[in-house]
């Protein structure tokens, strides 16, 4: 027999709080832009990671999900998906482990001989057949999930956020694909105070754990791609001094002077415009296109998060600009909202020895992409981002 043609594969990443959230016109949207993008690549495995399922009201929106779910299942675009796994975090009653996590897996029908990972039996299982858990995954074999405990943020309030874990052979290739959601930025006048910021190390700290239990030994080491919401933020204190560089900057603190309320950078001409204005919830800079202007590559400079796992995790060259936050005003599809600085915060990120799964051959010829999709239309607060390439031959 001779050796199967190479597989295309698509990690995809979206935050779809919005999608509960505003449901209305935003679902068939995203998925309009989603199936508009798997046709374009025609990957033979997809896999996509949810986080924020149910949106910010998710005790309210999560009875939307299954439907979500069903119309892609069933929808034209999948058809020649024959086989999937869907793992979605859906039972909010569980507070001391539920994420909101999901994690949706579709394969080609012309992909043969994909495996699972079982880690209760620690083997691989045949996948045939479509199977979607929803509720708790806290019993299911082929999930490795947790919530991030209270103790990496004593200082904020406790959220949803976490990890999960899934395992796969494909073409003699044995890899794990982790769905990651890390703690956001609560304060932008908090995020200015020290460079890196307090959040920064909040992250860096939960980013560790999650790598750490991805490479202990109570299995069998795999490549990993680690592909979510890492909530990556801009350098915020040093961005603020290149942004009002030519303007006059302004702590504005409360009457007793022991509360920053506001930052504000105006213009020195007559006019004084303002140029930034920073609150808790709010930043607003004048001249928002800096953002989009060649991808924000000027800024790329202050998104530092990474540098510390520079050995330990890799990524492709970042040619997209910063994924959130979009405004989720459907006529206002290219304008970032006024709440943060926009960064990128969504990525697909892989451990070094996950590079030798990517043919290399493809990295100068093209087939190698990463990106976002759905720029021009409103698809919520985030951009989806993606990768695709194709599996080299088995090892």
């Amino acid at each position: 027999m001779g050796t199967p043609d190479p597989a295309g594969v698509l990690l995809i990443t979206a935050n779809v709080g919005s999608l509960f959230d505003y449901p209305a016109g935003l679902q068939q949207q995203w998925l309009q832009e989603f199936y508009k993008t798997t046709g374009l690549l025609r990957p033979r495995f997809i896999a996509l990671h949810w986080q924020e399922v149910g949106g910010k009201d998710y005790k309210r929106n999560m009875q939307r999900v299954e439907a979500f779910i069903r119309s892609m299942v069933q929808s034209a675009a999948l058809s020649e998906y024959d086989r999937t796994r869907i793992y979605i975090d859906s039972n909010f009653r569980e507070t001391s482990s539920f994420t909101a996590l999901g994690s949706l897996y579709f394969l080609h029908r012309t992909l043969q001989d994909v495996f699972e990972f079982d880690f209760r039996e620690k083997k691989f299982l045949l996948v045939n057949g479509q199977k979607t858990h929803l509720g708790s995954l806290d019993i299911c074999p082929t999930v490795e999930k947790e919530k991030f405990k209270k103790n990496f943020w004593p200082e904020f309030s406790w959220t949803r956020k976490g990890f999960m874990r899934t395992r796969w052979r494909i073409q003699g290739w044995d890899f794990d694909l982790v769905n990651i959601h890390l703690f956001h930025d609560a304060s932008n006048l908090v995020a200015c105070d020290a460079s890196p910021s307090v959040y920064t190390g909040n992250r860096k700290r939960a980013l560790e754990h999650v790598i750490e239990r991805v490479t202990d030994q109570r299995f069998p080491l795999v490549p990993f791609f680690l592909f979510g919401d890492f909530n990556f933020r801009l350098d915020t204190q040093s961005l603020i001094q290149t942004l009002c560089c030519c303007g006059k900057l302004q702590m504005v603190t409360s009457d007793s002077g022991s509360v920053l309320e506001k930052i504000i950078c105006e213009e020195t001409d007559q006019d004084q415009k303002v140029l930034l204005h920073i609150k808790t919830k709010l930043f607003a800079y004048l001249n928002q296109a800096v953002f989009r202007e060649d991808n924000g590559r000027a800024l790329q400079a202050f998104d530092k998060e990474l540098l510390p796992f520079q050995n330990i995790l890799c990524e492709e060259p970042v040619l997209f600009p910063p994924s959130y936050p979009y405004s989720e005003d459907d006529t206002k599809p290219t304008l970032y909202g006024n709440t943060r600085c926009p960064s990128w915060c969504d990525r697909v990120l892989m451990s070094p020895c996950a590079r030798s799964l990517i043919q290399q051959e493809d990295r100068n010829g093209g087939q190698i992409v990463y990106d976002n999709f759905g720029a021009s239309v409103c698809m919520g607060d985030h951009k989806p981002v993606f990768l695709f390439f194709l599996l080299s031959p088995s090892p």
